[in-house]
């Protein structure tokens, strides 16, 4: 694809302790807990564990000394460029226990919810423009009509939500995939973050793609810490869900036990795209998922609860896309219909695009055209089901075919009688089944 993504703003390395705007207990106590859970003893494992400067860290090294809680070791790590090493004393493992029996939360410091919101802004999924050619590199491998482009276009660069309805098979989920493709950029994803003294975790390897970070050479006199690393750079994310989602995973995780909260899915594809494929195939009927949306969608603010009960506002960032094989009438009121932003339907091709569709799976999947096997399927088989087509049926027709020529020990072939076998197996007859 030959895109230009735009450059987003990395978030700012801090400092100093002024700068994090965390709580200094909170800090002091993460990294003793780092400390006691991890077994790093030097300044730069330490900095590399709780993912701040080597400075920072220095200072919160400094801090735990005179309460105390750290001492030097008296000796120099030789592993370790020379590096004075540091310990826990009695009184230093007492406090991680204690910390640890309050929060089992180690590792990177989280970052405080209002800086994660100005991060969020400098990388906002409504600040991509798409261009035609984006989306058109991007869906390369789709044969799409261009009036449908004209509408997916704007309805992307505006960061907005979709409806995308229609038939099965068409492509609905292809396409969303297509649009994820097309944004092209990075952005930078929170390890934590923290609101009012609670560690929320966001960065999960599931759903977000690193982007592999050259190494610092550990002999060189200048680091290249080019941004925050309690941030990881990521692909813009993407969240896909289908007939799973509940209304219970948009709301906060809590880990009773590790006394953490992990990010719901919308929170963590911030920046990103959040696919509601097959929507109306949930527990939870289409019109309860959009109210819960509501004030989302319109405000972009998601409001999320503690289990003290307190509500706090995050950002809604999230490109949502919703995929469904019903009619919007049927499955919403206009008040909520209202409150998606663009409305597309995607129609199943016509004769021309099918047949385009056909033979670029053909030639893929190396099976030969043969022009008595298209007449046979063009004029005798979809009649029978009123000359609808659908994107999916190439595909379908022709895996068949390779099925049945594999089976049968020969070459692979198109032929009148394998398409009446393919096309049995594409439908099931209508009948009644005696018990």
């Amino acid at each position: 694809m030959n895109m230009q993504p735009t450059a987003v703003m990395a978030p700012p390395t801090p400092k100093g302790l002024g700068e994090m705007k965390l709580p200094l207990v909170m800090m002091r106590d993460i990294l003793l807990k780092t400390v006691f859970r991890k077994n790093v003893n030097t300044v730069t494992e330490i900095a590399e564990a709780v993912c701040l400067p080597g400075a920072v860290t220095q200072e919160l090294i400094d801090i735990a000394r005179e309460q105390k809680l750290l001492e030097a070791t008296g000796t120099l790590n030789a592993n370790s460029g020379n590096e004075m090493g540091y310990q826990l004393t009695d009184a230093g493992k007492a406090r991680a226990l204690d910390a640890l029996s309050q929060s089992e939360y180690f590792g990177a410091m989280p970052v405080p919810l209002d800086v994660y919101r100005e991060q969020v802004k400098r990388q906002s999924i409504r600040n991509i423009q798409v261009t035609r050619d984006q989306l058109t590199g991007a869906m390369g491998h789709l044969v799409l009509p261009d009036s449908l482009l004209d509408h997916l276009g704007p309805a992307v660069s505006a960061g907005r939500s979709i409806l995308m309805y229609g038939p099965p098979g068409n492509g609905k989920s292809s396409i969303s995939n297509g649009i994820r493709d097309a944004l092209g950029d990075n952005v930078y994803v929170p390890r934590a973050i923290e609101y009012a003294g609670q560690v929320i975790t966001v960065y999960d390897p599931i759903v977000h793609t690193a982007i592999e970070q050259e190494a610092d050479d550990p002999n060189s006199l200048r680091r290249r810490k080019r941004f925050d690393t309690r941030y990881v750079q990521c692909e813009r994310p993407t969240v896909v869900t289908g007939g799973e989602l509940s209304l219970s995973m948009l709301d906060l995780v809590y880990n009773p036990t590790a006394r953490t909260y992990q990010a719901p899915l919308q929170l963590k594809s911030t920046g990103g795209i959040f696919i509601v494929d097959d929507l109306g195939r949930q527990a939870e009927p289409p019109q309860a998922l959009i109210n819960r949306w509501i004030v989302p969608l319109e405000e972009s603010k998601d409001i999320l609860g503690l289990q003290s009960g307190e509500k706090f506002e995050v950002p809604f960032d999230t490109l949502v896309i919703f995929s469904t094989n019903f009619h919007p009438n049927e499955i919403f009121d206009q008040a909520a219909l209202r409150r998606i932003f663009f409305k597309i339907k995607i129609d199943g091709p016509n004769q021309e695009n099918f047949l385009k569709i056909f033979a670029m799976v053909a030639r893929k999947r190396g099976i030969p055209l043969d022009e008595a096997a298209l007449v046979h399927l063009l004029k005798v088989k979809y009649p029978t089901i009123n000359n609808i087509y659908a994107n999916y049926q190439p595909i379908f027709l022709i895996d068949q075919m390779i099925s049945i020529c594999e089976f049968e020990g020969i070459p692979y072939q198109m032929t009148p009688d394998l398409i009446d076998r393919a096309w049995a197996n594409m439908f099931v007859k209508d009948e009644k089944i005696v018990k």
